[in-house]
């Protein structure tokens, strides 16, 4: 925008908000503030909040010049993403010395109003008032509508990748369990699933299966950004790659850079007769964690899905926030209509996702019976979704709990509820409890009631055993704050800060220290470089093991030594 032009604009026809302050403009003090102004403006739809000039009935405007935030349009823009999770950007112009600053601000999400004092907002002439009941029942009745299926013009099936239609056809025979289907014509394929209509290709067709090149010209924002980054700390990235393939073949090669050796490692976890590989990143929890951040996204958001991996992390974020009516504490319980209802059911049918609002019921059931921690949706907002999976076992004795159960003859089986109500039940969580699950759980010899409660339980024995097999080694060590360690550190050589970034969940710095100057005195860690520049690894008799080997060796010593 330049100056020449904001001077002609018109606060109702434009939806901008101009205002002289000169020096400073009230931030939060009364609806009249920057976030009144920038709730109600949202609530139209999105417009502009320019500070430094004079409103004229009759354009042009007059430039005054404001001080407001100069040099800190920075930190605004994060104080209002803070306040109302909303990412606003900021522009300054310039007439002679008079400085502009202007607040653009996006749009409401679909169906959703924001509010300021929990009240939603909207401009009435000069005033900031209440969002009347006819405009707010108009809002919340809005629906979304199906983007995947709006007829994408100018493709053509010659436009589509033959590997991916060929996949494709493979996953919904398989699915389907009838081997038929390979032959049938392409286009009769296509019309069964309801990506041609009227000889016309939608857009779930171009996202599904059409060749990159056409992806790229037709809806560029659809590829998917996957990077990794040895340290959270680390602002750029290691390794950076772009996946712009028709999904049939694109999530094939996600995969596989998610799974490389060295950044998806594997853990031997025993247990007397037992005995299981995990993995950092579980692929059907993955799979389905990237499906339906591309299935869910908001392809009318010119942003890609982007995958950040670390080795103790991966982070998945998709532009859009939730499905109407969904939210972060509802997201397990909720049936909501899926953003992109066709791309998401010819998913199901091909069976490359879970049932439509089971997904996510999925990744949480894998993730916690693995003994890792809750799947994160924490920095997700009303324009984004991002899910963190970490891949720390917080609790190995809990994987081999649930674990015996499921591969045991006994039913009924765990599914994601019962293994959450375990979770809670686990860390001393009583409240709003299914008495149902409850039950279920106590009859399969899961919990167990304390003694003197009526409704407050515990895991059984068979759980506690698992938890106190080896908790220390003599009065030196902790096994679970070794195991922590250890892990981290397996083929990698780290600061101690970095150390402290990566345990920054499970230990402080001063356990971390105690815990590595004691493994140095033990021959189990090795030190390179000195002070600040000190790198610390394993020692290289144990270089090549992984996982619980590793584990075992490393404790078996120590316990040799101390007990």
């Amino acid at each position: 925008m330049t100056i020449a032009e904001l001077k002609q604009l018109k606060e109702s026809e434009d939806k901008v908000e101009l205002k002289k302050a000169e020096t400073q403009y009230n931030y939060n003090n009364g609806r009249r503030s920057v976030l009144g102004y920038v709730v109600a403006l949202a609530n139209e739809g999105g417009g502009k909040l320019i500070l430094g000039v004079q409103e004229n009935k009759n354009a042009p405007h007059t430039i005054t010049g404001s001080t407001a935030w100069d040099g800190k349009e920075g930190k605004l823009e994060e104080d209002i993403f803070r306040d109302k999770q909303i990412r606003v950007n900021t522009e300054v112009l310039y007439e002679d010395s008079n400085r502009v600053l202007i607040i653009h601000i996006p749009s409401r999400p679909i169906g959703k109003t924001l509010k300021f004092e929990d009240v939603p907002l909207m401009r009435v002439g000069e005033d900031l008032l209440p969002m009347s009941d006819e405009h707010l029942f108009k809002i919340l009745q809005e629906q979304e509508p199906d983007f995947s299926a709006k007829i994408c013009e100018g493709i053509s099936i010659n436009d589509l990748d033959e590997l991916a239609i060929k996949k494709m056809k493979e996953s919904y025979a398989r699915k389907q369990k009838n081997q038929g289907f390979f032959q049938l014509s392409t286009e009769q394929v296509l019309t069964d699933l309801k990506l041609l209509e009227n000889h016309k290709l939608n857009y779930a067709a171009l996202v599904l299966l059409a060749k990159k090149e056409v992806i790229h010209t037709k809806l560029p924002q659809s590829k998917t950004i996957w990077e990794f980054r040895n340290s959270e700390a680390q602002i750029h990235h290691d390794t950076r790659e772009v996946i712009d393939e028709p999904l049939f073949i694109a999530i094939d090669s996600i995969w596989k850079l998610i799974n490389q050796p060295t950044l998806n490692r594997k853990y031997p976890v025993q247990s007397g007769a037992y005995i299981f590989d995990l993995y950092d990143f579980n692929e059907e929890v993955i799979r389905e964690a990237v499906l339906n951040a591309i299935a869910h996204r908001d392809y009318t958001i010119t942003s890609e899905v982007v995958i950040k991996q670390y080795p103790n992390k991966i982070t998945i974020t998709n532009p859009g926030g939730f499905p109407k009516g969904v939210t972060i504490e509802n997201i397990l319980t909720v049936s909501s209509t899926p953003r992109s209802r066709l791309m998401t059911e010819i998913l199901e049918k091909t069976g490359l996702v879970e049932r439509s609002g089971q997904g996510v019921d999925k990744i949480f059931s894998i993730t916690l019976s693995e003994g890792k921690a809750e799947p994160d949706y924490k920095n997700s907002d009303m324009f984004q979704v991002s899910l963190t999976l970490r891949t720390e076992i917080i609790d190995k004795a809990f994987h081999v709990f649930v674990s015996q159960y499921q591969n045991s003859e006994k039913e009924p089986k765990l599914g994601v509820e019962q293994i959450i109500t375990l979770c809670k039940i686990r860390n001393g969580i009583f409240q709003n409890l299914k008495n149902e699950i409850v039950s279920q759980l106590a009859k399969s010899g899961l919990i167990e009631k304390i003694s003197g409660h009526t409704n407050r339980y515990t895991l059984s024995q068979e759980y506690h055993v698992l938890v106190n097999d080896g908790l220390k080694i003599g009065k030196r060590y902790l096994v679970k704050e070794i195991e922590l360690l250890l892990l981290t550190l397996q083929g990698n050589a780290l600061k101690m800060g970095d150390l402290e970034i990566m345990l920054t969940d499970s230990l402080s710095r001063n356990q971390i220290n105690y815990l590595k100057t004691k493994l140095l005195d033990d021959a189990v860690l090795k030190v390179e470089g000195k002070y600040r520049g000190a790198r610390y690894s394993i020692a290289d008799k144990y270089a090549d093991l992984r996982g619980d080997v590793l584990l075992s060796a490393v404790i078996a010593e120590l316990r040799g030594k101390y007990e």
